[in-house]
């Protein structure tokens, strides 16, 4: 990695030294139901790698706190305002964001029982596929003009301010919206934000999203690795929809494979590649923490922010 000289650069084998609990929470079974599409994790990651982010992110939350105790203090006021610990997970498409994500508010769940954690992701925020027709820019879907950028930035407002938030929800099957169901994040102690593009800087705002995190993760991998597993991850997603006639992929499942395949390449080469150089790499350097990916998506090494 570029422009190390901001982070510590720790191996696996260090940083697992950083982890105050040794004792793994989960079973493989119930990593089996976290796991996205082509991804992998044992319970070795989890003590190795998610056990010590766990500390950490809990040392950040004990600080939090003690701001603000400090703050109401200063103000004269009896008892500090709720606000909430916001976490964001950036990276490219089918760099294991969402498994990253998932594992880590199931970690924080079992390890902080009495606080209420959440998890959303910036798809809801994607304008629907009616919206992206009417303003001509489908074919750019995923890249920084096809988020309603406004509507996310007053949510994190609210979740900032402790204030009930909806959060729309996107369904994967069929590739848009779904109108009128919402995730409410509600009283909440900490919350996940995961997406491609919670790390951007902002175009026309004066805020952006990652101005309400208190600590964020870049998942990183070298992008002929994270192009292997997207297309892998492809042909699965063509095995799945085979059996449902309401899937987004379903016309490709049952059609030509080696067409359906060219399409995928076509998107990566078309899409993917040019959102990855031009708007998710260039955040990598804004992350608190960057979790480097090698084959079968192990992490070997961690680079930690100095200030």
């Amino acid at each position: 990695m570029e422009n190390q000289l901001n982070y510590y650069k720790i191996l696996r084998n260090e940083w697992k030294e950083f982890s105050r609990d040794r004792i793994v929470p989960l079973t493989q079974g119930e990593l089996a139901h976290i796991l996205s599409l082509n991804d992998r994790i044992s319970q070795d990651d989890v003590k190795e790698v998610y056990m010590p982010l766990v500390h950490l992110i809990g040392l950040r939350w004990k600080i939090q706190q003690q701001k603000l105790v400090q703050q109401a203090q200063f103000l004269g006021k009896k008892r500090p305002q709720k606000v909430p610990l916001v976490i964001g997970i950036a990276g490219s498409v089918a760099v294991g964001k969402s498994t990253t994500a998932r594992l880590l508010k199931t970690l924080l769940k079992e390890i902080y029982p009495t606080k209420k954690i959440q998890l959303i992701t910036t798809d809801g925020f994607l304008y629907s596929t009616a919206e992206l027709k009417r303003r001509h820019i489908l074919a750019r879907k995923g890249f920084p003009e096809s988020y309603d950028m406004d509507r996310l930035l007053h949510f994190m407002d609210d979740v900032k301010n402790n204030l009930p938030a909806k959060a729309p929800v996107y369904s994967h099957n069929v590739y848009d919206i779904i109108a009128g169901e919402y995730e409410v994040i509600e009283d909440v102690d900490i919350l996940i934000v995961e997406g491609i593009n919670v790390l951007q800087l902002p175009s026309n705002q004066q805020l952006y999203i990652s101005d309400y995190f208190d600590f964020s993760i870049y998942v990183d991998a070298k992008e002929e690795l994270i192009k292997q597993w997207y297309l892998e991850r492809f042909d699965m997603l063509l095995d799945i929809a085979k059996k449902d006639r309401k899937n987004y992929y379903y016309g490709y499942a049952i059609g030509d494979r080696s067409a359906a395949d060219a399409m995928a390449l076509d998107v990566w080469q078309k899409i993917n590649h040019p959102n990855l150089h031009e708007y998710i790499l260039p955040t990598r350097n804004r992350a608190d923490l960057i979790m480097s990916k090698g084959k079968n998506h192990l992490i070997s090494e961690l680079y930690l922010k100095k200030y």
